[in-house]
């Protein structure tokens, strides 16, 4: 197609970036509904559906007449705002990906993945790996594939990780692992000798009903607009965005550990203020949404574990938390409920985990994704080294595959690579928090009065509004410096040297 100026580009762009978030909104509520309400044996005509509708994202950005539209913009590059340039160069990246898979494959994948979902649930509920493990095997040989026509002069991992996380490889990560491995093993160390948490009232007995009223307390806390934002409940946590105007979480309730549902929400809720924040002109564009699963894991770390998880949240917070289970915190003061959540001890589950000891289940998944893509470890072989490097790398036995490698919802969704963003999320947290205090000064006041506004305002200016605009090595670097793992260390050597009198 020929085109006589910059403005009729961009208006054909625009139109094609429209049907794509049609198409990619209406792919996501099948999933939300399939994770959260939707009946058991219902996967078949779901995945026909979304069978359908991959085929037309498929022809939508795979259609050779975007080459003609992509050069065109290109080459009056000059003419472009930033704004205009980026959802450019995103699409065309798209496009250029996409247009190197065989359709066949696409739509397979697309199948595959709404049915693996299904499986890997009733696989961990039940501890049937095998069940699961064809499944696996399928989205590990697809990603394998993926990878090569994403970018066939890298190594396959390196490719997927750009997915998640752009300009992240295996040697950057093995360096970043190993200089957190050489932090923590020691603090823990530490702490296994020192005094004891009491953190047994966190098992007692936690009505879900009123957990769920809870929740809804603390959403009003983070002053997430209910009239946008939605929560709901499935197996594995998760946040789904669809725009900046609708977002939706979800958690899980355990009736005997009230801490899990409690900074899930809070964790969600940081996604969802994330997304929400978003620029509102760029929806239905490239720009809309997070801009990487790095920056993403930044936002919802930041709030669970920065804010969620201090003193002086939890000293907020405790007085309405005592109100809704009297019985169960009788004799707990809000300095025993802060030690309790902020206890450090090895264990099975990453979604459970201390702050401490999370990225060691970060490290376990990235070692056995880069084996499992490269080729040097089976899916039959998983289970067993799953167990073997927890026995390494926390020292914990793990008595089965729903404690172990079925833990994880992330693999059933074909998402190899994004476990390192979790990490890298946490360090980035971490270093914004401490150029946000050069910023705002005494962060810990403004938390315990419960006033959020100027600590969202901050995320909101530097982070939240640009959505995609920036790269998010860019994005951090504007926000708070090049990035720097020594300003997470020091803040867990700070907090768990204080939290246990090392």
């Amino acid at each position: 197609m020929q085109y006589h100026n910059v403005s009729e580009a961009l208006s054909a762009l625009q139109a094609i970036e429209a049907k794509r978030s049609a198409l990619s909104h209406a792919m996501a509520i099948i999933y939300f509904d399939s994770a959260t309400v939707a009946p058991k044996n219902t996967t078949e005509g779901r995945a026909h559906t979304l069978g359908i509708l991959s085929g037309y994202m498929y022809e939508l950005v795979a259609n050779p007449e975007n080459t003609s539209l992509l050069s065109y913009l290109k080459e009056h590059e000059a003419e472009l705002s930033l704004e205009e340039k980026r959802r450019s160069e995103l699409f065309r990246k798209e496009c250029e990906q996409l247009s190197r898979i065989p359709q066949a494959e696409f739509t397979e994948f697309q199948i595959l993945l709404s049915k693996a979902g299904d499986v890997w649930e009733k696989a961990k509920i039940e501890n049937d790996f095998p069940a699961f493990a064809p499944y696996l095997e399928k989205i590990v040989d697809f990603n394998r594939k993926f990878a090569a026509y994403y970018n066939p002069d890298i190594p396959a991992y390196d490719a997927l990780l750009n997915e998640f996380e752009e300009g992240i490889t295996m040697e950057t990560l093995d360096v970043f692992f190993d200089k957190l491995r050489s932090a923590i093993v020691p603090l823990l160390a530490k702490i296994q000798t020192a005094k004891p948490i009491d953190d047994s009232f966190l098992s007692k007995s936690y009505p879900i009903e009123t957990q769920r009223k809870y929740s809804e307390y603390l959403m009003e806390v983070l002053q997430i607009d209910r009239g946008y934002c939605g929560i709901a409940e499935t197996e594995h946590p998760f946040t789904e965005n669809f725009n900046n105007k609708d977002v939706r979480i979800t958690t899980h309730y355990y009736e005997n550990d009230i801490a899990s549902s409690m900074f899930s929400v809070i964790h969600e809720g940081g996604h969802a203020i994330y997304e929400l924040g978003c620029k509102d002109d760029y929806n239905h564009t490239m720009l809309a949404g997070g801009v990487s699963m790095g920056i993403h894991e930044s936002q919802s770390r930041f709030f669970e574990n920065l804010i969620g998880r201090s003193k002086a949240f939890i000293e907020y917070i405790y007085p309405t938390l005592r109100n809704f289970f009297p019985e169960q915190l009788d004799g707990v003061t809000a300095d025993d409920f802060y030690r309790a959540v902020n206890k450090s001890t090895p264990s099975l589950i990453r979604t459970e985990a201390d702050e401490l000891t999370y990225c060691l289940h970060i490290m376990v998944r990235y070692e056995l994704e880069k084996r499992l893509i490269g080729g040097t470890l089976t899916v039959a072989e998983l289970p067993a080294e799953w167990n073997r490097l927890y026995k390494e790398y926390l020292g914990v036995d793990v008595p089965n595959d729903t404690m172990g490698c079925l833990q994880d919802t992330h693999w059933s969704g074909g998402s190899f690579g994004y476990f390192p963003s979790y990490a890298l999320g946490s360090a980035y947290g971490a270093q914004m928090l401490h150029a946000m205090k050069n910023d705002l000064g005494n962060i810990e006041e403004k938390i315990a009065s419960g006033d959020f506004s100027e600590i969202k305002a901050w995320l909101g200016e530097r982070i939240h509004q640009h959505a995609c605009l920036y790269a998010p090595g860019e994005l951090l670097e504007k926000t708070c410096g090049k990035f720097d793992a020594q300003y997470y260390i020091d803040y867990l050597t700070d907090k768990f040297t204080k939290l246990y009198s090392l």
